[in-house]
């Protein structure tokens, strides 16, 4: 749904359980059994437009490797954990209940240089200028947060050829934490003087909101376990449609399996006491400079607020509006999938996930736009398949992944990571089991 499209390919398997009805809630009346549980599912990635699987892997100097050369950064960290989770088939409805946990820490189109001087404080050892002009909104963003979720299905037409389902995913949210500092349309000039960085001729709008434990360090891994501390304050949806072309000699399988589905309408608010979002105007003009040193240390948004509003930083910085409780739209998703079978075991998946929010805007949790194709060779017991794919931020990637039973492990890009070229890096396993 996000960063990366979680759980491909066993999220489109024939063997139908609760991981894809979340892809599609169509699909439950689908169920390839009366009963299923959901024990446990874990699947996170890593994705970016700038580093190799080596370079994480070798974790040395990312942050400046990270903010080399001219271009962009993009960055993105995504993870899901499902928890206990249910579904059951009656006559031609289906039901089901999950629980998640969402994590989510984005940096997107970062200019290099001026992330290099927020960053480590300087550009080089020697006197330089470097102009920056970006009509991009600069952002990064980090959220987590918890939903419990119910599915439900309803097959209406069922022909000896022909079967059509439609559904939805029902979702109570429960914000957790989160954090977005940007620089909207950042104009201005670094003036380098032997590691003493200032600012001059800078004009940029820059939003600063943060709520729950992101509010402090940013860099501590345990601030980002916060999932359901604001109880529910929001509500999001999933509308779907499924159809088959089914196999007239083969009660258990199917020639053609389709879905389309709208997910994510919705938004979350969240109301820690320590809720904050502010919007400055930057203005640094005539013989005025700004020094960027004094961001070097800061390791929270609360820290570079207090830089903001500090006295002698007055002329440069201008608030333009201030609130508590803040609201964050959901990323709105098409998703469309085709599963064709070739011969008796062998199929072919191809499924598209398209954004049609502009996830560039401060009020948006973030995706990104991804295509795949997935061959796969299944049978009762087992299945394996091998994710193709096109992504909005990592490029190409290609993994592998395999059911046995009802337990699963696979990767999305394990192979062009081990290529030593990918810039994508995840994992996704998991365990359930069907009662018929």
């Amino acid at each position: 749904m996000f960063s990366q499209e979680h759980f491909s390919g066993i999220s489109t398997s024939k063997r139908v359980g609760v991981l894809n009805a979340t892809n599609n809630p169509a699909e439950l009346a689908n169920l390839s059994s009366k009963f299923e549980a959901n024990l446990f599912n874990f699947s996170m990635g890593i994705a970016n437009d700038k580093l190799t699987f080596s370079d994480l892997v070798k974790g040395d100097n990312l942050e400046n490797k990270i903010f080399e050369g001219n271009d962009a950064v993009n960055l993105r960290i995504d993870a899901q954990i499902f928890g206990p989770s249910f579904a059951f088939k009656y006559n031609k409805w289906g039901f089901g209940i999950f629980s998640l946990a969402n994590v989510k820490a984005n940096v997107m189109n970062l200019n290099s240089e001026l992330a290099d001087a927020f960053q480590n404080g300087s550009l080089s050892n020697l006197i330089s200028q470097t102009t920056i002009a970006s009509n991009e909104n600069q952002r990064l963003n980090a959220t987590t947060w918890g939903e419990l979720g119910f599915t439900i299905a309803r097959n209406i037409i069922d022909l000896p050829k022909h079967k059509l389902n439609v559904g939805t995913n029902l979702r109570l949210l429960f914000p957790g934490a989160y954090a977005n500092f940007s620089a909207d349309k950042f104009n201005g000039t670094i003036v380098n003087n032997m590691g003493n960085l200032s600012l001059v001729n800078a004009s940029a709008n820059i939003n600063i909101a943060y709520a729950g434990v992101l509010a402090n360090d940013y860099n501590d891994q345990g601030n980002y376990n916060e999932f359901f501390s604001q109880g529910i304050n929001g509500f999001a949806a999933d509308i779907a449609v499924n159809y088959r072309l089914k196999d007239e000699n083969d009660a258990s399988s199917y020639k053609l399996n389709t879905g389309l589905s709208l997910k994510n309408i919705g938004s979350m608010t969240f109301k820690s006491d320590n809720n904050l979002n502010k919007t400055y105007t930057l203005n640094v003009e005539n013989f005025e400079n700004l020094d960027l040193n004094q961001f070097e240390n800061a390791q929270s948004l609360s820290e570079i607020e207090a830089i903001l509003n500090d006295p002698a930083n007055a002329n440069y910085f201008q608030s333009t509006s201030s609130t508590a409780d803040y609201s964050v739209k959901l990323p709105t998703v098409i998703n469309a999938y085709a599963d064709v079978r070739l011969a008796k075991k062998w199929f072919v998946t191809a499924s598209i996930n398209q954004k049609i929010s502009d996830d560039n805007k401060n009020d948006f949790v973030t995706t990104q736009n991804s295509y795949t194709l997935i061959p796969r060779f299944t049978t009762k017991w087992f299945e394996t398949f091998v994710p193709l794919a096109s992504n909005e931020i990592s490029g190409f990637t290609s993994g592998i992944g395999f059911r046995i039973g009802g337990f699963f492990l696979g990767s999305n890009s394990v192979f062009s990571a081990l290529a030593d070229n990918g810039k994508q890096a995840d994992l996704y396993l998991g365990i359930r089991f069907g009662i018929k």
